[in-house]
């Protein structure tokens, strides 16, 4: 099992910034992709920016230039950096993770986790 928790959302004015974390933790072997999504009231669940073990980035379009997804894989954490925040960015913000859980090479299998979410809003 492998258990992820966000952290760092906020409300905050249009144009601000904040900083979320994920944290990853349990019986992890491997992590391979971070992603984050989110999901505004009435919306579906959208793809904001993922990165790679090997450091790899994708964002949305709607947030290049103004988010940076970073990782730390020592730690198991990953972070979104958030500038230049608009009211339409309000929405949970869910971290995702994938890899492989166990201890052994030979035991370990695949998972994909989700964290709980995060409530950003931005608003004057």
């Amino acid at each position: 099992q492998v258990q992820l928790v966000e952290s760092g959302g906020g409300s905050v004015q249009p144009g601000g910034s904040l900083r979320l974390s994920c944290a990853a933790s349990g019986s992890i072997f491997s992590i391979n992709d971070m992603a984050w999504y989110r999901q505004a009231p009435g919306k579906q669940r959208e793809l904001v920016a993922v990165i790679t073990r090997g450091g790899s980035t994708h964002y949305a379009d709607f947030v290049k230039g103004r988010f940076t997804v970073s990782r730390d894989n020592a730690k198991n954490i990953a972070y979104l950096q958030m500038n230049s925040l608009k009211p339409e960015d309000t929405a949970v913000y869910y971290c995702k993770a994938e890899g492989r859980t166990g201890s052994t090479t030979y035991s370990a299998r695949p998972f994909i986790s989700w964290g709980q979410g995060t409530q950003v809003t931005v608003s004057s």
